[in-house]
């Protein structure tokens, strides 16, 4: 009766773990897409600091140092508008820093957690269910 009783334990056992795993995988890859959205944003401002750094250049024969060597010389004009959107540049930078780092590992890691959890209980289980000597 005790190798009925073990051979239906264990089998409900591995029925448990199948389910588990898929469960697992699931949450896995939510997590995981959770973080690359979180991710993306930091990405997208990283883009938007290589436009702006491209106006950086651009900047040298812009408009803006035309008006403005009407008031100043215009080596100051171009310096002026110059160190404007690099400013621009570097705060857009910062904030995607910021977002990317805020997202964190890509791992999913509530989901690695858990499965170490899962692999200890079903381990103490199966000592629990070991026949006694």
């Amino acid at each position: 009766m005790d190798a009925e009783k073990m051979a239906a334990s264990m089998k409900q056992l591995s029925q448990d773990v199948v389910v588990l795993v898929r469960n697992e995988l699931e949450l896995a890859r939510q997590e995981m897409a959770e973080k690359a959205k979180s991710a993306g944003a930091g990405v997208g401002m990283l883009s938007g600091s290589a436009v702006t750094g491209l106006l950086t250049l651009g900047s040298l024969t812009a408009l803006l140092i035309l008006a403005l060597s009407l008031a100043v010389a215009p080596w100051i004009a171009a310096l002026i508008v110059t160190l404007l959107w690099g400013g621009v540049t570097a705060v857009l930078a910062l904030s995607g820093k910021k977002k990317i780092q805020a997202a964190g590992s890509l791992l999913p890691e509530q989901t690695i957690e858990n499965v170490k959890e899962d692999i200890a209980w079903a381990k103490s289980g199966m000592k629990d269910d070991a026949p006694s000597r």
